[in-house]
């Protein structure tokens, strides 16, 4: 079915994962512009190889990009996700001021996570992007319980395929914006939806523990900028922590 401009949108009624159905078509070469729609998914995953539950009414959508970008640049087309993702959902949410981008794929509502965004990506022979897979999972109708961090649903819901169309068309506006500018636009976008400057805050960096600081803004890169005692902290893969997130996360 059609899905907005220049998206061609499979809806199936459950998939274990959206994204682990679209990186197959990916892989057999399917178009740049594919998106897949589950009413239900049954193996959804997360940031870090988390387990993403999902429900009937919430919304699972991959969607499928062939941008001719170095590798480098993929977890950018995450963050240009975010700023969609916020987007859409402020459209619907009766409070949209309650709505803000984590670092450096969800989405919060009075600070429980509602949504979130993982970037997948494999090599092309030329050492760039052969294709990059978006996956959105939002809370559109039930907060799935997540032991150690709270969640919780937009303030309105609404059928995901009518979701759906909506994300695409911010997809693809920001996208247009991204072919023209480059990530500046995008980057200045997800400050504006992200949080307060100076606002304290906790993140991992894989391997390397935790670090705290007052958000600084995002590098030119994409990667956070924390403000701490020692100068501005640069973290380019990792993940923004709840402050209650116990200890034991670090083995995850």
């Amino acid at each position: 079915m059609a899905g907005g401009a220049g998206w061609r949108l499979e809806v199936h009624p459950e998939l274990p994962s959206t994204s682990t159905h679209l990186i197959g078509l990916a892989r057999e070469g399917a178009p740049d512009g594919t998106a897949v729609l589950a009413l239900r998914q049954t193996a959804g995953r997360g940031q870090g190889g988390r387990c993403w539950n999902d429900v009937p009414g919430n919304l699972a959508l991959s969607l499928l990009l062939r941008p001719r970008h170095p590798v480098r640049e993929a977890p950018q087309w995450g963050l240009l996700g975010g700023v969609a993702l916020a987007e859409a959902a402020r459209a619907l949410d009766p409070e949209p001021g309650a709505l803000c981008l984590r670092w450096p794929n969800d989405l919060l509502r009075h600070g429980a996570k509602c949504a979130g965004v993982l970037t997948e990506s494999a090599l092309s022979p030329e050492g760039g992007l052969a294709w990059l897979v978006l996956g959105f999972g939002v809370n559109l109708a039930h907060a799935p319980a997540v032991p150690g961090r709270a969640t919780a649903c937009l303030g309105r819901a609404e059928p995901p395929e009518a979701f759906a169309v909506r994300l695409l068309d911010r997809v693809s506006a920001w996208r247009r914006v991204r072919d023209a500018e480059g990530f500046v636009p995008v980057r200045q976008a997800w400050a504006a939806h992200g949080p307060a400057r100076g606002q304290r805050i906790v993140a991992r960096r894989g391997h390397h523990g935790r670090a705290e600081g007052g958000f600084a803004g995002l590098g030119e890169d994409g990667s956070l900028l924390l403000e701490t005692g020692q100068g501005v902290l640069r973290i380019a893969a990792g993940e923004v922590l709840e402050r209650s997130e116990p200890e034991r996360a670090e083995a995850r």
